[in-house]
């Protein structure tokens, strides 16, 4: 792992324990300027990976609870008059920030969410006309709760696959379990320390870029994704931005690993993070019991992995 990131790593494990590869995807998906959704049950830690996320990093981060009053504005910001000079003034919202924590999004109206939309693509925010850049890095993670928890929303198809992934953060083992209650839990936030520079991941991001990416392993990512297209256990199949997310996620995963090269390991280990929110189940799927982790797994199966030249 590289030496910078491990030390990230180490500083995350001291509030959220025994969750190594939750924070490996979150940190990959940094290096590959994508957005994150958790979802998970209240009381996991996934505000508390949020903050200490943004402690490590040095981060400018601000969270927002998001509940039903919660307007477009709040998030986005609004020009407000001065009656002094005659002129409108952009009061700037809570987006403006490099780490936006949306708490428990779900929870918040279509109308609301939908404010989000321009802002995860372009990284930009538009009111009355006026387009504003935000700062960068820019990285939005969002919490919510399972749907069909009490007072959620679902968020349009449109917005899920803006997030790179969806990830779940799940109960402790036993052994991290008793740590917390020993006291080494998020209580300790305070004690997590920046360990890297903004310059510096920027820098890591460039680095991931120029990973090398062999011809053929383009046409395996196509042929995977053709595969979530045409199956009849999947009504809805995985996206061009989805394939997109998919080798820029394998590319930061092959970076984290300290190789300037993918294999199709890279892209096999990513491949369930980034597809699982895509994907709608068919009701075949749905009749025999299948989870979209069987049907992921059945049809990464199905393409033969591609041999690197050398």
């Amino acid at each position: 792992m590289n030496r910078s990131l491990e030390s990230v790593k180490a500083e995350i494990k001291k509030v959220l324990r025994g969750k190594d590869t939750v924070i490996d995807m979150v940190l990959c998906t940094l290096l590959a300027k994508g957005h994150i959704l958790l979802e998970d049950i209240p009381g996991v830690g996934k505000t508390t990976l949020a903050v200490a996320l943004s402690r490590t990093l040095s981060m400018d981060y601000k969270r927002m609870q998001f509940t039903p009053d919660v307007l477009p504005s709040d998030i986005l910001g609004f020009q407000m008059y001065d009656k002094n000079t005659g002129e409108f003034h952009f009061m700037t919202g809570a987006i403006f920030c490099n780490l936006f924590l949306a708490d428990e999004i779900n929870r918040t109206s279509p109308k609301t969410q939908s404010a989000l939309l321009e802002v995860m693509e372009e990284r930009k925010v538009t009111v009355d006309g006026k387009t504003s850049d935000l700062p960068n890095p820019f990285f939005v993670i969002a919490t919510q709760n399972p749907i069909g928890a009490s007072g959620t929303q679902k968020l349009p198809d449109s917005q899920l696959d803006r997030f790179f992934v969806r990830l779940s953060i799940g109960y402790p083992d036993r052994a991290s379990a008793a740590e917390i209650l020993m006291g080494k839990s998020s209580e300790q936030l305070s004690s997590v320390n920046p360990v890297l520079t903004i310059d510096e991941l920027l820098a890591m991001q460039e680095q991931t870029e120029q990973v090398f990416v062999d011809d053929c392993l383009y046409t395996y990512i196509v042929d995977l994704v053709e595969k979530t297209r045409n199956t009849d256990y999947l009504s809805q199949g995985i996206s061009p931005r989805g394939s997109i997310a998919i080798l820029k996620l394998a590319k930061a995963y092959a970076f984290y690993n300290n190789r300037d090269f993918l294999a199709p390991d890279d892209i096999l280990s990513v491949f369930y993070s980034v597809a699982n929110h895509r994907l709608m189940l068919s009701t075949k799927a749905k009749a025999e019991g299948l989870s979209d982790y069987d049907v992921i797994e059945s049809l990464l199966g199905q393409v033969p992995v591609p041999k690197l030249s050398k």
